[in-house]
């Protein structure tokens, strides 16, 4: 086991539970989570519980954020019982969500004043892929920061891509990655919907397809789900209303940017006529449904 690797994993959600459970199995691990049954099925996997944020980083010497978005991030570091007051001097807090350049900076400086240091690490890959140690995830962060935080981060990930020394540089190139997976998503949904109207066999053209030069790695992944959305309903791997968030920062970024984007604006809005729908927490292939509706005749 790892010398002085002390961890605490804060939200034990989609990801946090398969990093926690992962991460518990070489490292001595503290978990927090709102949902008690959550917390139990880490304890059974080898860690410790904490009732409280603050409690459960008291003596972490790196503390893993795993939240859904920037107001729980707040929440769990700097709301009643936050972790932030309860850190050790010098812990690190790493910072898988993905909330945005900004609302990370903004973290990182008031940590600083507490003696604390912020990695930027928002991670990819998917629950399954979280419980193998198989993320891809990008980093950013001071020399030290990322020194003591590495060893958790291996564990982790099969790819480790550092991409600059301040906090909010890898939330820049997450949101790079999530308009692509934004943008590919739509167009997979588009190309199904457009495949059922011609009475085509929607998963016999995903096959096709997907061996072609039109092939994505979204639409050999999130096709197959967007046929079972029209049929028993998608098992849900990635919540749509985290589209709903990330297509958001996107926008938000490009407008700052000055960048032009008319792709990611149009693959936002179809996410939010998904969530309108009733759709946002369903898996995010059931968008194709916004489009072409389960009782729509071909």
């Amino acid at each position: 086991m790892p010398d002085a690797s002390r961890i605490a994993v804060l939200g034990l959600g989609a990801m946090g539970l398969p990093m926690a459970a992962h991460l518990a199995a070489e490292f001595p691990v503290t978990v927090f989570d709102i949902d008690a049954a959550r917390r139990a099925r880490l304890v059974e996997s080898g860690a410790a519980e904490a009732s409280t944020p603050a409690k459960a980083v008291e003596n972490a010497d790196v503390v893993l954020l795993a939240v859904r978005d920037q107001q729980q991030v707040e929440d769990a570091l700097f709301g009643p019982d936050g972790a932030a007051a309860a850190l050790r001097p010098g812990a690190v807090v790493v910072l898988t969500s993905t909330v945005g350049p900004e609302a990370a900076r903004s973290t990182a400086a008031r940590l600083a004043e507490l003696d604390a240091h912020l990695v930027d690490a928002p991670v990819s890959g998917g629950p399954a892929r979280a419980g193998a140690g198989d993320l891809l995830i990008v980093l950013s962060g001071t020399e030290h920061a990322l020194g003591v935080a590495r060893p958790a981060l291996d564990r982790l990930a099969s790819t480790l891509t550092e991409i600059g020394h301040e906090p909010g540089d890898a939330q820049g190139l997450k949101a790079i990655n999530q308009l692509l997976a934004g943008v590919h998503i739509a167009a997979a949904a588009e190309a199904v919907a457009m495949a059922r109207a011609l009475g085509l066999d929607p998963a016999t053209v995903i096959d096709a397809l997907s061996k072609g030069a039109a092939g994505s790695f979204m639409l050999s992944d999130r096709g197959p789900r967007m046929v079972e959305a029209y049929d028993q309903g998608a098992e849900v791997r990635s919540r749509l209303d985290i589209f709903v968030k990330d297509m958001g920062i996107v926008t938000d970024i490009a407008k700052q940017a000055h960048v032009p984007t008319p792709l990611a604006a149009t693959a936002q809005q179809l996410y939010l006529l998904g969530e309108r729908a009733g759709l946002g927490d369903s898996d995010d292939s059931s968008v194709v449904t916004v489009l072409s509706p389960k009782d729509q005749q071909p």
